[in-house]
């Protein structure tokens, strides 16, 4: 697994073994970030279920003044931590233990990455449902392309879906 684009380029991430995480395709997330370009520039960015932590690292990389990466599993974390301090970013990065759903209402972001393991499908619904407590202008929820998301949550209305293969990125903003 690598950066994509933007400063680190190239630049490879550390990986956990076995199937505990299911990192976001390079392709996928070229696509991702090449949507975001407009947006991503000194914004906050939150990474929910951060894994290997590749999504956040690409966000910072791209411009992102800060990034906040969220994951439950203490080697995730570790290996998290241990990205970012490779590539010089624990100064521009918040990693917090925890279940994403709980902690997204504390935090303030201009972008939300959502991922959770597919498997866990009621964790969109209690993710989007945290959210519009304070919804971000953007939320991006990764997800098997096979399994529907809600058209809205709140004040949170889906405004495009983006299918890759067998995993689909739908994308929501705020309601004006």
């Amino acid at each position: 697994m690598r950066v994509i684009a933007g400063r680190f380029r190239s630049r490879r991430l550390k990986a956990l073994r076995g199937a505990s995480t299911r990192p976001t395709p390079d392709r996928l997330r070229e696509a991702l970030f090449s949507i975001l370009a407009p947006q991503i520039e000194n914004a906050v960015f939150i990474d929910a279920y951060a894994g290997t932590g590749a999504v956040g690292i690409e966000a910072l990389s791209r411009g992102a003044a800060r990034a906040i990466f969220i994951e439950r599993s203490r080697p995730a974390l570790n290996l998290i931590r241990d990205n970012l301090a490779a590539l010089g970013l624990l100064p521009s990065a918040d990693i917090v233990c925890g279940k994403a759903s709980n902690l997204l209402p504390r935090y303030h972001a201009d972008i939300v990455f959502l991922d959770p393991p597919y498997e866990l499908e009621r964790e969109y619904d209690a993710c989007l449902e945290a959210l519009t407590q304070r919804p971000p202008p953007l939320v991006i929820a990764q997800h098997a392309s096979r399994f529907e998301l809600p058209e809205s949550a709140g004040v949170l209305k889906r405004k495009r879906v983006v299918r890759h293969g067998d995993n689909s990125l739908s994308f929501y903003e705020p309601e004006a």
